[in-house]
């Protein structure tokens, strides 16, 4: 269930607009706290901070090279050398902030004994594990439905009236979406679960992005029950499930 608030019935209107406040701000939030009653959740130390924001700036040093190798390929011959210097320094940094997340990871016990456990799933690599450990923290504290949500996987309906939209998948945490779905594509190649499954759902009639989402979805959500019960990827209880 969503619920809707509607900000400004609470703003007092007048001659050019809508009145904004501190006071009527901190009455929204009141208000909004009240009728949702959200689950309060820690603020992240300063040490998860650090670490969030160096996932983020190799994100962004990728984001540069690929750039920089698309413009290779267009760009005269005299540049090349130019755009190559480019994409070695990019590539050292990138080498310099992994160096960093490692040895973070290494110096916490509760860190690395949570990434040997998602990376005992076939198809979850170093990447991925690191973007579920700080950028999804909820993993393995929510239901299956809210974890799926929260990601971005869960289908949404679209109906409105007699009208029957298609279910997609919208908003959510786009990043460790992206991260997800590059594990998604490696484990229905490498793991027998998500393997077997994503044959069943094309053999079925699904399109092939459809059945890689639902994919997405089972994954995040094994992931989710791996870290709430501490065991490690066992595929026969996963089946047995």
């Amino acid at each position: 269930m969503f619920l809707f608030f509607d900000y400004t019935t609470l703003r007092k209107p007048r001659a050019n607009g809508w009145a904004n406040t501190d006071a009527l701000d901190a009455r929204a939030l009141a208000h909004f706290a009240d009728a949702v009653r959200p689950i309060p959740r820690p603020l992240p130390d300063a040490q998860t901070n650090a670490l969030r924001a160096v996932l983020t700036r190799r994100r962004q040093l990728i984001a540069m090279r690929t750039a920089e190798q698309n413009r290779l390929g267009s760009a005269p011959p005299d540049l090349h050398k130019d755009i190559q210097d480019h994409i070695a320094w990019l590539n050292k940094r990138l080498a310099t902030l992994e160096d960093a997340l490692d040895t973070t990871r290494r110096a916490s016990p509760v860190w690395r004994e949570r990434e040997v456990l998602l990376r005992s799933t076939p198809g979850i690599g170093p990447v991925c594990a690191r973007t579920l450990l700080l950028d999804l923290p909820e993993l393995g504290t929510l239901s299956r439905q809210q974890i799926a949500a929260l990601v971005g996987v869960a289908p949404l309906h679209r109906d409105s009236g007699t009208l029957r939209g298609t279910r997609t998948i919208w908003g959510g945490r786009a990043p460790v979406r992206a991260t997800l779905s590059m594990g998604t594509l490696a484990a229905v190649r490498h793991n027998p679960v998500l393997q077997a499954f994503y044959t069943r759902l094309c053999a079925a009639g699904k399109a092939k992005k459809v059945a890689l989402i639902a994919c997405m979805r089972q994954l995040v959500t094994i992931l989710n029950a791996m870290v709430k019960h501490q065991t490690m990827w066992c595929p026969q209880e996963v089946l047995s499930a």
